[in-house]
């Protein structure tokens, strides 16, 4: 369903309707000449099912060009485009490259679900075309049609779907949705700091592991009169073999981090995108269209009234005076039109909102899960334990027994044995 078949201020949207899907994934081998070798992206949508690859300059024509043409609508945010080259190390370089595969998939996921954009022949040319002259296309495509101004049925009749106290209504939906968008930032940092430390608690295990099996594996000779050398010697062996289940723990803590990252904060971060996109729009309906608009009546009561002052030709004075007229007209419509794309873009937001109770029922199943996993394992961890220290403490005695037979048979060696009738 599309804004604007029905009642354009009537929200008939629901999740559902926007339920498209898109894929982006590195592929697995740079290309281009071995000094100026790029990333390419893959692409497969559910809509289209065709494979293509795409540059991040292939993006930014995109985005480019949605941004000239939906000007009045929200057009989501790329992620951010490396600057220093060749500064980090093959690890951060990785993860750079992940973290904008997944602010890609991202904006890609928010076009391809929004109603307007989703149908738009640029967003059918970028999921769909060769990868060789796809920025050509899409230009070419650009100019043939111009801004969604120029092409939409409303643009001439704005005016007619909006209520007399719009302004009133978009103000109190601004401050409403800044709030929400300021409690969303704060409740993704929260689930980034947690995943954080399931991913430090990951490499906290896995070194204790480490540690206990470098401990277990010294062959360092233990002193021979040692009351417990053998029950050290019986532990040691055991804490190599216990070292491999805090191993088990650093993985499931990691698959903890990773899955808070992708189900939580990623969904997080996909309606802040959203958000942030609202905002920009709000920021160009007042620097954008409003400022053009009182542009367009200061031209008209300047140059144009200048200009009667000292024309002799009252014709091409008229001609001068109509035309100034109708880009006036024309400024007035945009204006109608943008606070109906804008009203229509704010009943997309609150949409989105619903989201929030599919992330929090996330984000508690998946602490529960994680739990589960960490407590099997420390359960199973358990009697091997309680089996180490028994073990241990056999040994220990035994290793006493053995003491203090030896010790008593030393004695009865240097006393000798005892003549008939003599007291010891």
């Amino acid at each position: 369903m599309h804004l604007g078949q029905q009642n354009p201020v009537v929200d008939g949207l629901s999740l559902k309707e926007l339920g498209d899907s898109v894929l982006v994934e590195i592929e697995p081998r740079r290309k281009g000449l071995p000094f100026l070798k790029h990333v390419e992206y893959r692409i497969v949508s559910k809509c289209f099912q065709i494979p293509v690859q795409r540059r991040y300059a292939d993006f930014e024509v995109f985005h480019s060009l949605l941004l000239q043409k939906f000007i009045y609508r929200m057009v989501p945010p790329l992620p951010p485009k490396r600057i220093l080259k060749g500064v980090l190390n093959s690890i951060s370089d990785r993860e750079f490259n992940d973290s904008r595969r997944r602010g890609l998939q991202r904006f890609m996921t928010l076009v391809i679900r929004h109603p307007v954009l989703a149908g738009d022949e640029l967003v059918s040319i970028f999921l769909s075309a060769s990868s060789a002259d796809v920025q050509n296309m899409l230009r070419d495509a650009y100019k043939k049609t111009g801004d969604e101004y120029l092409t939409s049925q409303m643009n001439l009749h704005g005016k007619v779907y909006l209520p007399e106290d719009i302004q009133n209504h978009a103000a109190t939906n601004r401050e409403v949705i800044a709030n929400i968008h300021s409690s969303f930032n704060k409740l993704r940092d929260v689930a980034e700091r947690m995943a954080q430390r399931s991913r430090e608690n990951s490499s906290d295990l896995l070194m204790f592991g480490k540690d206990l099996s470098e401990l277990g594996s010294d062959t360092s000779d233990l002193p021979v009169n040692a009351t417990m050398s053998k029950a050290w010697k019986t532990q040691r062996k055991s804490l190599v073999e216990m070292s491999g289940e805090f191993g088990l723990l650093a993985d499931k803590a990691a698959h903890q981090g990773s899955r808070e990252e992708d189900e939580v904060v990623e969904k997080l971060n996909l309606l802040l995108e959203q958000l942030q996109s609202y905002k920009d729009l709000c920021n160009r309906h007042d620097s954008g269209v409003l400022l053009e608009h009182q542009r367009a009546f200061e031209k008209r009561g300047g140059p144009v009234a200048t200009h009667l002052k000292y024309q002799n030709s009252f014709e091409q004075s008229e001609s001068r005076l109509t035309q100034q007229e109708n880009t006036i007209i024309t400024m007035e419509m945009r204006g109608y039109f943008s606070l109906l794309c804008l009203h229509q873009e704010t009943q997309l937001v609150f949409t989105y909102l619903p989201l929030v109770t599919s992330i929090l029922g996330t984000f508690v199943h998946s602490q529960i899960q994680g739990h589960k996993e960490m407590g099997d394992v420390w359960g199973d961890l358990h009697p091997k334990l309680k089996d180490l220290f028994e073990s241990a403490n056999e040994a220990s005695s035994r290793s006493s027994s053995q003491t203090h037979t030896s010790r008593g048979q030393k004695t009865c060696a240097i006393i000798g044995p005892a003549q008939p009738g003599q007291q010891i």
